[in-house]
């Protein structure tokens, strides 16, 4: 923060970036060079707040049926507690973003925690369909503040290639989860019913509270803090969205996000059902592409950051994500003729795997904006993706099970609509971003759109000095 005292909402970029970076020189907070120099322990931390919802939604979806039968519940109101989850999720981040901003870190998310527990078990008591959708959307809310304050602390404890470096770091943990929780459901279901599921994941939720609240140091110290209460929530976030590069990153990432949720929606009817193949090729494809999106996401973290700019990379990721969804496209609506499973497999494969080089760098460009307001933008950046990820996913269903066509068609209009924003908004060819005009509404610093190369304390990922 600025020596004159000013509120975290008030000054130029410089003064934002020098804020969380510290001066050159000058010493780490103590609590925020303890907390990076943890290192792994704070990434597996991170990682398994990043991990609960997917965990949450994926570990459940094998005991659907059963959850039909037990409820004497038709399949489409069994099919709303993903939907009330999934919202619950979207919603949950808007709310606790702006309050770790205001509160600091570590007390919304061990709340949060806490009440995701309690509703986890209660879902496991669930007398009815009616009563587990309300539990889910509870849980939704609740797991909401582990994937809206992970984001907001990479953005405390790291800046510049640091920060992209540790998103894609998270990528490895996270992106495990996809693959095994259906596996880990698949084996609960065969020693137990499906509350089991839910008792299972009460447990890794009370073992990752007692990991946080023993483990996780706040990252946000008072100085950085926001006043004000909803009003002033309101009002950041509008500045948020008034800031061009930083909305067209966000809008960049949650359609990026959508191609992602169109595979999973669409993948198990057209390997499956139009393509002939047996659940357990569908798993054996779904945890390759899985471990293709990892595997370039540790590529994009260890070899490519710092060397090559986070823009460039970006538009990489996104150019293959759309030549991806252009070839699917084709194949699939019969242009070459009648293709079998390999080539669609292939084109799927590439396609997730350059996820790998867009998701974590849009977080990355996006918060590196935001440095005093790295809660609400977190909340911004993960509604954005969730509520456009659910729009999408019921369109690739919209012509029936029998045809692969609809999700091409939705892929491609989502990476195409990706790039566009990227290149419309970001304008990643000016080498310098405006002023944070999202926090201040001042007008731009002239040195931030010089053209210069950025201050390589902006870019060190050192911690906040005491005295900023």
């Amino acid at each position: 923060m600025p020596e004159s005292g000013q509120k975290t909402t008030q000054g130029n970029i410089s003064e934002a970036v020098s804020g969380v970076t510290g001066t050159p020189g000058g010493p780490a907070a103590p609590g925020l060079a303890a907390a990076r120099r943890a290192g792994l322990l704070v990434t597996l931390v991170l990682g398994g707040l990043t991990a609960l919802p997917p965990l949450s939604m994926d570990m459940y979806l094998p005991a659907l049926p059963e959850v039909t039968g037990a409820l004497h519940a038709p399949a489409a109101t069994v099919q709303l507690t993903l939907t009330a989850c999934l919202a619950g999720m979207a919603l949950g981040q808007l709310v606790v973003g702006p309050m770790s901003d205001k509160w600091g870190r570590r007390r919304p998310l061990l709340a949060g925690m806490v009440v995701y527990v309690l509703a986890t078990a209660a879902c496991a008591l669930a007398p009815t369909a009616e009563t587990l959708i309300g539990f889910r959307l509870l849980q939704g809310l609740a797991g909401a503040a582990g994937i809206v304050i992970a984001r907001a602390v990479v953005r405390d404890l790291y800046d510049g290639v640091e920060m992209a470096r540790f998103f894609s770091t998270l990528m490895l943990i996270s992106g495990v989860a996809p693959i095994v929780a259906p596996l880990i459901g698949g084996q609960i279901l065969r020693v137990t019913d499906w509350r089991g599921v839910f008792h299972v994941l009460t447990g890794v939720g009370v073992l990752l509270t007692l990991v946080v609240w023993r483990f996780l140091a706040e990252t946000l110290p008072p100085e950085r803090r926001h006043e004000g209460g909803v009003g002033q929530a309101l009002r950041t976030m509008r500045g948020l969205l008034a800031d061009r590069v930083f909305t067209g990153y966000t809008l960049t990432g949650g359609l990026a996000f959508a191609v992602l949720f169109a595979y999973i929606s669409a993948s198990p009817f057209v390997v499956q059902e139009i393509y002939g193949a047996s659940p357990q090729t569908f798993s054996l494809l779904f945890g390759l592409n899985s471990i293709g999106l990892v595997a370039v996401g540790q590529v994009n973290g260890k070899l490519l950051v710092g060397r090559v700019s986070l823009d460039k990379v970006l538009g990489w990721g996104l150019a293959v994500i759309l030549l991806a969804a252009i070839a699917l496209l084709l194949m699939t609506s019969g242009v070459f003729g009648k293709v079998g499973l390999a080539p669609v497999a292939a084109g799927l494969f590439v396609l997730m795997s350059a996820m790998g080089l867009a998701m974590p760098n849009t977080n990355a460009q996006a918060l590196m904006r935001t440095p005093h307001a790295a809660g609400s933008a977190s909340a911004l950046l993960g509604t954005t993706s969730f509520l456009v990820g659910a729009v999408a996913s019921p369109l690739v269903g919209i012509a029936g099970e029998h045809t692969a066509v609809p999700m091409a068609v939705v892929q491609l209009t989502c990476a195409a609509l990706a790039l566009a924003c990227f290149l419309g908004l970001c304008r990643p060819w000016r080498t310098a971003p405006e002023a944070g005009t999202a926090q201040t509404g001042k007008a731009p610093d002239p040195a931030a759109q010089s053209g210069k190369a950025p201050d390589p304390a902006a870019q060190s990922g050192k911690a906040p000095d005491p005295a900023a």
